[in-house]
């Protein structure tokens, strides 16, 4: 367990048992479906910034459980859509659940975990978390059509790729932040802060990963390196290397999205490492995380916060 679990293990082990509880139906492949993505583990981040988000700005009721549930079925359900998709095979060193029981079941799954969500935000009876959670699951399918029709297209910008990062990752993890300020009663302006605190880490794991498809271990990310290429996802390494690179660089990169084929990739590891795209994807995680950070100042000192801090940290020091 990592340190910034330790802080919110009785909270964290509720929302296990929530979830768990959840999953419920009378339909057994729900369940069994839903079991086995629980049972694939993961870091859980998102519901983890609801907890320590909430606590670090004083929320002292039982609500942010619940919420954090929320914001993992969400994520969860995304997961499921995404593999779909993308047509992938393994996720966390296992089978996707498309792989193991086929796309229609993954995709209804999918829906009826949506759907929970909801019903349990109706629970809550807060306007202004279903208000930021309903925009929030529409901008995370906006970020997923806009990367669909982004593949093998060399012409993506980076300025577009950011668009795309921030739909897709940054505006869950900031939604689990801000959601969290609402519970705690947060003034406008705390509020605002933790949800950039979420927006900037959000940013910064979604091009530690985007860095990590070409430099990880395929083992321990629990998926193929090089699998974005394979997608013809144009992603920062590789804007950067074509903007950056060589002519032949940047003409090897652009046939690979083009033709959506990692048959390269030795050689587009080579230039990408070369040409600096690598180190100015980290550089940019690592500037986002700063930002994240400041937007902690307003918080009291105390183990949350703490947290929050080493979280951020943790973003880019990963591995996996």
């Amino acid at each position: 367990m990592l340190p910034f679990h330790r802080v919110a293990a009785d909270d964290f082990a509720a929302v296990n048992q929530r979830i768990l509880d959840q999953l419920h139906s009378d339909v057994p492949l729900v369940e069994n479906i839903g079991h086995y993505l629980v049972e694939a583990g993961g870091k859980r981040l998102r519901p983890l910034l609801v907890l320590l988000c909430a606590r670090a700005a004083g929320y002292k009721g039982g609500d942010h459980i619940d919420l954090a549930t929320i914001i993992e079925f969400i994520h969860t359900a995304t997961l499921l859509h995404d593999d779909v998709v993308d047509t992938s095979d393994r996720r966390r060193g296992r089978l996707t659940a498309n792989a193991k029981w086929g796309n229609a079941p993954a995709v209804l799954v999918g829906d009826f975990l949506y759907s929970r969500a909801f019903q349990m935000m109706v629970a809550l009876r807060d306007m202004d978390i279903m208000a930021i959670l309903s925009e929030t699951t529409n901008t995370i399918a906006e970020g997923e059509v806009q990367q669909l029709v982004n593949a093998g297209d060399p012409e993506v910008s980076e300025d577009n790729y950011f668009t795309v990062i921030h739909k897709k990752t940054g505006a869950l993890f900031e939604a689990a932040c801000e959601t969290a300020a609402v519970l705690a009663n947060c003034s406008d302006e705390q509020r605002q802060s933790l949800k950039l605190y979420g927006r900037h880490l959000g940013l910064a794991f979604q091009l530690v990963d985007d860095a990590l498809d070409y430099r990880g271990n395929p083992e321990e990310l629990g998926k193929n390196v090089g699998d974005d290429l394979a997608e013809g996802k144009p992603t920062l390494p590789l804007i950067y290397t074509m903007a950056n690179g060589t002519e032949t660089q940047a003409t090897l990169v652009r046939e690979a999205i083009e033709q959506r084929s990692a048959d390269k990739l030795t050689e587009i590891v080579e230039a990408i490492e070369t040409c600096g795209a690598l180190e100015y994807t980290m550089e940019r995680a690592r500037a986002a995380v700063n930002e994240a950070k400041d937007q902690l100042a307003f918080l009291p000192a105390g183990e949350q916060k703490t947290a929050l801090q080493q979280l951020a940290t943790f973003a880019v020091e990963r591995t996996v």
